[in-house]
């Protein structure tokens, strides 16, 4: 289905505990199924070779931390509303290094040498949260790929599934969480399921059994990104913030929905 001559393919990639959900589709608009791999580089390199990638993940990393973070997560966390809580703080970049470095090799150690790296290279002393803790790997893993190859940076953005729906909501926040105490919550799966379907996903693969090692909130959150990623190709995907500024190595930091 990837070979067929001049067709452009574009992805949405979501975090997932077997590695990476992506969604593909082409730019008719025509979804493929979802499916799980364990390198984001296989996304980039996938026979469908995507013009487009969007992923829930940090891109740009900023070498002293500004109060309340990067540009990007202050110029998005006041838009979701209740939902802001989901738009981490991303520290340094040395403190993103160090919570995935080999030494210590206890995790609890780690983080806390994470964190107090992450305290003395912020403008306002504040480390991060424990939950972003768990998702620096893959903001480490995404962030070699784009600088060894800087071509990669053109087809690779940022975005975040709960600013995709506030695209989708007609520019409001949600008014149901995605999950309560860590279960997911069917009235707020429910409603981005609606939001998908009206954004062009077809409902049958919403219905469908997310891809072994993906839940079904990271199959959806992997659509909305999608989403992004459609809006992007056709031009009609901003950037939070308008003018973003780029980090050491030349990187935007910019989440785009």
């Amino acid at each position: 289905m990837a070979d067929r001559p001049n067709e452009t393919w574009l992805a949405g990639v979501d975090g997932c505990p077997g590695g990476w959900v992506v969604a593909f589709a082409r730019d008719d608009g025509t979804v493929a199924s979802p499916r799980v791999v364990a390198r984001f580089a296989e996304i980039v390199h996938a026979p469908e070779r995507p013009a487009i990638i969007a992923v829930d993940v940090p891109i740009g990393l900023p070498r002293q931390s500004p109060a309340k973070g990067r540009l990007a997560e202050s110029a998005v966390r006041p838009l979701l509303g209740a939902r802001k809580s989901s738009v981490f703080r991303i520290p340094s970049r040395s403190a993103v290094y160090a919570s995935v470095a080999a030494e210590p090799a206890d995790a609890r150690e780690r983080f806390f040498h994470a964190s107090r790296i992450a305290r003395e290279t912020s403008d306002d002393g504040k480390a991060f949260a424990k939950q972003s803790f768990y998702i620096l790997d893959k903001v480490v893993e995404v962030d070699i790929l784009l600088r060894g190859d800087p071509a990669l940076a053109q087809r690779v953005f940022e975005t975040h599934p709960e600013l995709a729906f506030y695209r989708m909501n007609g520019e409001r926040p949600l008014d149901e969480p995605k999950k309560l105490k860590s279960s997911v919550h069917p009235p707020g799966l429910a409603l981005r399921r609606d939001l998908l379907i009206a954004a062009g996903i077809p409902a049958a693969l919403l219905d469908g059994r997310p891809p072994r090692g993906a839940a079904e909130d990271d199959m959806i959150d992997a659509y909305a990104c999608l989403v992004t990623a459609l809006n992007i190709h056709t031009r009609r995907a901003r950037s939070y913030p308008d003018a973003p500024p780029s980090d050491e190595h030349g990187l935007p930091m910019a989440i785009w929905a």
